[in-house]
């Protein structure tokens, strides 16, 4: 059976950071079992672990098989890779709802139904929860030395300010984990970011020396951290982490993420979040270099990944609140927007209730404005009035030129209109 050059893949896309030595005639030579960690330390993960989902996702398209393992007992510890203090500690019921969240997650990537290199999922709590402290350190803690471990940049880095036992512990567990999975599930490569290298490289010797070998039989295989072009965190947005999971971060928010994304930064996100060939990449390239104004790039990227991650329909309603809020909706546009829709996409966006009284209390547009508003738009009837004849202000996307205008309005779903002065957004909701 022919393999597709998993590692030539990741080589072109700048998703290979350091690999042991054989990995790559390993990969060439018969299908591979390959596994990556997750630990649940939140209900979702976020788009700092697609860089690694995707190296699942390419080692499966070139005919290999992936294991997701869902770190149900290390995620009770925390790896300090990175870290200059240790992690909150997680209740063992907020571990399980975190662990659920990712497996979920993690079916939209992975194809667990494909046959001889179908995905799987495992948990390390499976294979932990009846092993005792002292089996565990006859079965592993017997075979690595303190010099080893303490040698690790992880371990380095975090002895000046203090590194707990258990903490220092961790990449004993993640090295038996690999050991477990080559035992029993034939894995012979383990992959991740370039921060867990000595994580990684620590379940190759576990496995090289539990195994008695002289030769290395287990292969380690990191791809670069993602960072921004102007030297800022990956992965952060103005409300912080920026999740996959909707209730978390909703679609509309996941798609404009990507859509501010920084010209300089587009070529790299192309390669590493997305399927597109290289061809189809570089043709992209091409077309936003003659026309930056149009952000080809971007809006590929965006529609891309957020479809991956939300689905069609997802996409579909982030472009549809980018138009209403960005973009040249019109009134026809609002009125296509469902009931359950609104609260999606004007997350974020002033909104105000006004009650039958204020209505009725309210003779013009002018009114409704200064009174709806509460001062958060217009101080005044007067600034309300003024902006009206400088044509600032749209009702439903139709400009109002008239401040006098009688209020013969049209409620969206017979219960919201939409004030935009210029390119800021207010949402009235009747009650």
């Amino acid at each position: 059976m022919l393999f597709m050059n998993f590692i030539e893949e990741l080589r072109w896309r700048g998703m290979l950071n350091d690999m042991t030595p054989g990995t790559e005639e390993q990969l060439q030579k018969e299908m591979t079992a390959g596994y990556i960690g997750f630990d649940p330390t939140a209900a979702s993960l976020h788009i700092g672990n697609l860089a690694t989902i995707m190296l699942l996702v390419h080692l499966q398209r070139a005919g290999h098989k992936p294991f997701a393992l869902v770190g149900g007992a290390t995620g009770m510890i925390g790896d300090p890779s990175g870290r200059s203090t240790e992690r909150d500690y997680l209740s063992e019921e907020t571990l399980r709802r975190n662990q659920e969240g990712i497996r979920s997650q993690l079916t939209r990537f992975l194809h667990f139904d494909s046959g001889a290199n179908a995905a799987e999922m495992v948990n390390n709590y499976d294979w932990f929860k009846e092993m005792t402290f002292l089996d565990f350190l006859r079965e592993a803690g017997q075979h690595l030395t303190v010099n080893y471990m303490v040698a690790k940049d992880s371990v380095k880095k975090r002895l000046e300010t203090g590194l707990s036992f258990m903490e220092f512990s961790y990449q004993l567990l993640q090295g038996y984990d690999f050991f477990w999975l080559y035992k029993n599930k034939g894995v012979r490569l383990q992959m991740g970011g370039s921060d867990q290298w000595g994580n990684i490289t620590t379940g190759t010797e576990l496995i090289r020396r539990k195994e008695g070998r002289e030769e290395y039989h287990a292969y380690a295989l990191t791809t670069p951290l993602i960072t921004k072009a102007d030297g800022t965190k990956f992965g952060k947005s103005a409300g912080g982490n920026v999740w996959l999971d909707p209730a978390m971060t909703s679609p509309y928010q996941f798609y404009q993420f990507w859509l501010n994304a920084a010209d300089e930064d587009c070529g790299r996100f192309m390669r590493v979040f997305t399927l597109l060939t290289r061809e189809e990449i570089e043709e992209l390239e091409r077309q936003h270099q003659e026309a930056p104004h149009l952000r080809i790039l971007q809006k590929a990227i965006a529609k891309d990944v957020t479809i991956r991650v939300h689905s069609q329909a997802g996409y579909d309603l982030a472009v549809k609140a980018s138009d209403v809020l960005f973009g040249k909706a019109t009134l026809d546009t609002l009125r296509s927007i469902q009931i359950d829709e609104f609260d999606t996409i004007f997350d974020g966006v002033p909104q105000t209730e006004i009650s039958a009284e204020e209505l009725a209390n309210s003779k013009d547009i002018t009114d409704l404005l200064s009174i709806a508003s509460r001062g958060e738009v217009y101080a005044s009837k007067g600034e309300a009035r003024r902006a009206i004849t400088q044509n600032a202000v749209s009702i439903n996307k139709t400009k109002v030129a008239d401040p006098a205008a009688p209020l013969s309005l049209e409620w969206l779903q017979d219960r919201y209109i939409l004030v935009s002065k210029g390119k800021k957004n207010h949402l009235l909701k009747k009650v």
